[in-house]
This record gives C-alpha cells, structure tokens and sequence, in this order.
C-alpha cells in the first residue's frame, strides 16, 4: 500500500491501556466521522523518536487542535505496557497523544512501512511517518527514509495542512 492523498489505511485492531488494563482499538472506529493525525516510529524508548519525533507532536498539538484535529495517535511496534510508560515518561499523554500498539506488526507490514535495523537491535519495527486523515481518507502524508527524523516531525506535518 501507498501512504498518499487520497489514500484509505487498512482496517486494524491495536491495543492501548485503558483505566482497566489492555483494551482493544478498532482503527475505523476511532477515524470515523473525525480529522486525526497518525504518526509511526520505531519504538518506545528509541533515541530519535524519544528526543525529536514524539516531541514535535507534543509542541504543535495545540496548533493540530487549533485546525480541528480531534485527536493525534502514535503507533508504534510495541505492547501497551512499554507505550504506557513511555508516553508517561515523555510528557505526550499529558498532551494528549494516544499511543496503540501494534504489538504483531500487522498493520505496518499492511502499509509497507516495515523496518528493520539488526544493527541497532530494531527488529519488524515502522519507519517513520505522520498522515493527516478526515473521514478515514488521508489528506495529507509525510514519509522519511528509514532511519531519518526529517519530514515525520509535528512541524513539518503542520506546514502541510
């Protein structure tokens, strides 16, 4: 699959942490009738999506709301307990990023935005990027080339809606 304008993502379920414990997201559900960003990293607690990527969403997600974003996901090859702790640690939960685990890699493979680095240990993980969807259809799309930061960011998403 392409991420482009246009462009519907695949059905998925991903896990989050709710007030219970794991809980299961149908990702229609949550796109249904509403403008959302989604951004992809890596993985909790990696360098670049620790000190840049999540970062750039917390500072622009006042500005995202301002242009009617209702809500910012960040998925991630992770389980919901890592993202739990991670998006605690980073500030982004404070801010109101939800971050869904997708704990099998599914949907990312689904997308074609599987990445692997054995050299850095990152096995099966999502390269980088950040969509803007109404409705479900993507209105906006910005892909890095794996293993950089660069048009992912919150910033740069930001510039193109």
């Amino acid at each position: 699959m392409t991420l482009s304008k246009g462009g519907k993502l695949p059905e998925a379920s991903f896990v989050t942490m709710g007030a219970n414990g794991p809980e299961t997201v149908q990702l229609s559900e949550r796109l249904k009738g509403r403008k959302v960003v989604v951004f992809g990293l890596p993985g909790a607690f990696t360098g670049p999506c620790s000190t840049i990527h999540v970062p750039s969403f917390i500072r622009t997600a006042g500005d995202f709301r301002k242009k009617g974003i209702e809500e910012i996901l960040c998925i991630s090859v992770n389980d919901p307990f890592v993202l739990k702790a991670w998006g605690e640690a980073t500030g982004a939960t404070g801010a109101g990023i939800t971050f869904l685990g997708d704990a099998d890699g599914s949907f990312t493979k689904a997308l074609g935005m599987a990445f692997t680095a054995p050299h850095l240990g990152l096995i099966g993980r999502s390269n980088r990027y950040a969509l803007v969807l109404d409705d479900g259809v993507i209105t906006a799309a910005s892909i890095d080339k794996p293993g950089e930061c660069n048009i992912s960011t919150g910033e740069h998403l930001l510039a193109e809606i």
